[in-house]
């Protein structure tokens, strides 16, 4: 069974407390995905990504360190 709790940016927003524009860079870069639309027109994500660390992405220009 996969953890998959799909919610617009809004509820997603009221459950972790981070703002919507950071979750809509995320999505921008790569770090959650995104599954669609409900009808209202709202982005749907995993609500598990945002609670669950993943690889951040990096910085241009930025290398890591080893």
């Amino acid at each position: 069974m996969s953890d998959t709790v799909i919610v617009d940016i809004y509820a997603a927003t009221l459950s972790t407390g981070l703002k919507p524009g950071t979750i809509r860079q995320w999505l921008h870069r790569g770090r959650l995905t995104h599954y669609g639309y409900d009808r209202q027109g709202r982005v749907l994500i995993n609500l598990y990504e945002l609670h669950t660390p993943g690889p951040r992405p990096q910085a241009p220009g930025r290398s890591q360190a080893a």
